[in-house]
Formats: C-alpha cells, structure tokens, sequence
C-alpha cells in the first residue's frame, strides 16, 4: 500500500493515465532519469543516530577488538550496503573512532557506504542533520563529533566525513570487492524483500565476508537456518572462522 501510494503520486506528477503507461515510459527512457527517480520515489528511508543501539555497543565490544587483533594490515573493512541518508555510516565511524582513539591513525577505518536512492546518498554526503535524528546519541558523542550549525542543525565534523565513501548500489547486482569484509551491516532493507531474494543476498553477503566476519542486520529481520552465517545473537551473525 505505501508503494502503491508513492507511485499513485509519481503518475499523477507525471501526466499518465495509468501505471502501466507510466511504466512503459520510464523503461523506454534512454537517459536512465526516469528510473533514477522511480527508484528515489519508491523506497523507504527512515533512519536515525543510535538506532538498534546493540550493535554499535557489539562493535566496540567484540567486532572492533577482534578486528584489532586480527587484521595484520590494518585495514578495517567495513561496508554499510544499506546506508539511506547517512546515519549510520557515520555512527559507525565514531564508535570505531572512541575505539581507537589515538591509534585510529594506524588503520585504514574507511566505510563504504551503499544505496540505490541517488537523494538519500546526496543527503548522506551533506551530512546535516535535524536535532530529532541526532538526539538519541550519547551527548559526547554531539559534542564531540559535530558542528551545531543552527538551533536545530547539526553537521557531522570533517575529520568523520571523509572517512565514509559513498556510492550508489543496488543490492541485486554482483557485488564487487578487492578484499573481503570484516563487517558487513545490512539493516532494516531486507524486510522489505521476498524470503528467497533475501536469502540469496545473505549467501552473497556471506561470500564476502572475511574468515571471522560478522554480518549485522535489522531487529525485525531474520537469517534462514540454512544460512552458512552462524547465530551469534538477535541480528548479529559470524562467518565462523575455519580452523
């Protein structure tokens, strides 16, 4: 019904009679605009900082040690394949920040961050945000990490900024990578998705995760059992290493 909705709008926008004229014009456009828009039009992207707050306190207490001890070339590979407008690519970089603290400028502890909505990745690359988005952040973490820029806007500082690299993906095509992952977060999306498509992303997740990696997703989501991916708690799982 949200789709349904969203796109009622977008064909009314449009001038078309009809879904299935608008459809037809939007697949005939070379450019690849329409769809672009289509795309922008249709998916959900409501996030905020310090949401589903486990996995932040999981990172810095088993994922980041565990990373420490492990990676002998210190680059921390982390991909945040469902990134929306920012949040939390960003809230990632600043617990692997209070991490590290002096010794971050030992690593590589640049995010890559994904999603096929061209908007939301504009957004994420302003990195503004409202009070409401940042207000469930513990406050040194406001402090420490933005720049109030307005009484009710706050930017993320450079120094975190330019340690995300944003791009635009979809999560259906191939995934290409140089290195695997240490951690992959893929949140609050793949509800959105038919059981087997979902399970199909989480073996090709499960593909590209390092010996040792864990996978993050949403609270309301799930993995099959038959996922090579080990339980580890509600939403976290391990590609366990191989002795």
């Amino acid at each position: 019904m949200i789709i349904e909705g969203r796109l009622s709008n977008l064909v009314a926008e449009e001038g078309f009679a009809n879904f299935t004229e608008y459809l037809n014009h939007i697949f005939a456009d070379s450019s690849g605009r329409k769809i672009v828009a289509f795309v922008n039009k249709v998916t959900t992207n409501h996030t905020y900082y310090w949401r589903e707050p486990r996995h932040f306190e999981y990172l810095m207490q088993y994922v980041m040690p565990w990373i420490e001890q492990n990676v002998r070339d210190k680059d921390a590979r982390i991909w945040c394949a469902a990134s929306s407008s920012g949040e939390e690519p960003y809230n990632l970089c600043m617990c692997i920040d209070q991490y590290f603290g002096m010794k971050a400028a030992e690593w590589d502890l640049r995010i890559l961050a994904t999603d096929i909505d061209t908007e939301v990745l504009d957004k994420a690359r302003r990195a503004e945000y409202s009070y409401e988005s940042v207000k469930g952040l513990p406050p040194e973490y406001i402090k420490k990490y933005f720049k109030q820029t307005s009484s009710q806007t706050y930017q993320v500082i450079d120094r975190i900024k330019k340690q995300v690299i944003f791009r635009e993906f979809n999560l259906m095509d191939k995934i290409q990578y140089k290195k695997p992952y240490h951690l992959i977060s893929c949140r609050n999306v793949m509800i959105y998705f038919e059981q087997d498509t979902k399970n199909a992303l989480v073996e090709r997740f499960y593909d590209v995760t390092a010996q040792g990696g864990f996978l993050f997703i949403g609270h309301a989501e799930s993995v099959s059992k038959s996922s090579r991916y080990s339980y580890v708690e509600p939403a976290i799982y391990r590609k366990i290493p191989k002795i």
